[in-house]
């Protein structure tokens, strides 16, 4: 068994350098890598094309990175409530390529199992495809899309073993497992990291072999992006 486990974020990230591109875990604020993104904010690392469904808040996730100005480019589905990311996307400080959401999920999936590339009707007569080959089959017009490349892929589980298995909870799942495996080193931030032999496969959601550092995290606020409650009678 080739053990996975690092004793810190720092070891886990040591590679991480200026100019890197990385893919970040979670939607919205459900299932980011809280650890590593304070991590690598504190590092002070910059000039990073960040691949991420969105970039958090202002004050918390990908936002951190986005007001010390981390991040060169974004590549999102979407601005979503960080009101300093789309402060930065209209003054032109931030490059951003807005990516349909299925999109981008199947392009870090693309690049997950090896495909270079694929076509979806997703953006075709649109900006998005502007530059992009298009091509018709069975009589509908396709653009093709390129799967991602990326340095580190940096994901959120809720438990993991030593040997980088991996489980997900609820809808935390969202984009972590499509990237797993999906840039040239995976990174996984877990709230509990057991002994191997401890985890039942049946429920595994990403196996070990597309992980390469794992580590226990700590100190999780788990925020809710919006709460919305009704009002009682």
């Amino acid at each position: 068994m080739i053990s996975k486990k690092v004793n810190s974020v720092e070891e886990a990230l040591a590679g991480v350098q200026d100019g890197m591109t990385l893919m970040v875990g979670g939607f919205g604020l459900c299932g980011i890598p809280e650890n590593s993104i304070t991590y690598l904010r504190d590092r002070g690392v910059k000039e990073l094309t960040c691949i991420s469904n969105n970039a958090g808040v202002d004050d918390f996730g990908l936002g951190l990175l986005l007001q010390r100005k981390q991040i060169k480019k974004m590549i999102a589905s979407y601005v979503g409530e960080n009101d300093e990311f789309e402060r930065q996307m209209l003054s032109g400080e931030l490059e951003v390529d807005l990516v349909p959401q299925g999109t981008l999920a199947e392009r870090c999936r693309a690049a997950q199992v090896g495909i270079p590339a694929f076509f979806t009707a997703a953006g075709y007569g649109t900006e998005v495809a502007q530059g992009k080959e298009a091509r018709a089959f069975n009589g509908k017009m396709y653009v093709m899309e390129e799967a991602f490349k990326a340095d580190y892929a940096i994901i959120k589980a809720w438990k993991g073993d030593e040997a980088g298995n991996i489980i997900f909870k609820g809808t935390a799942r969202n984009f972590n497992p499509c990237m797993c495996g999906a840039a040239k080193v995976t990174v996984v931030e877990v709230e509990e990291l057991v002994p191997v032999g401890s985890l039942d496969p049946n429920f595994v959601h990403i196996p070990g072999i597309f992980v390469q550092h794992i580590f226990e995290g700590k100190n999780y606020e788990k925020r809710i992006e919006q709460r919305t409650v009704r009002t009682r009678v």
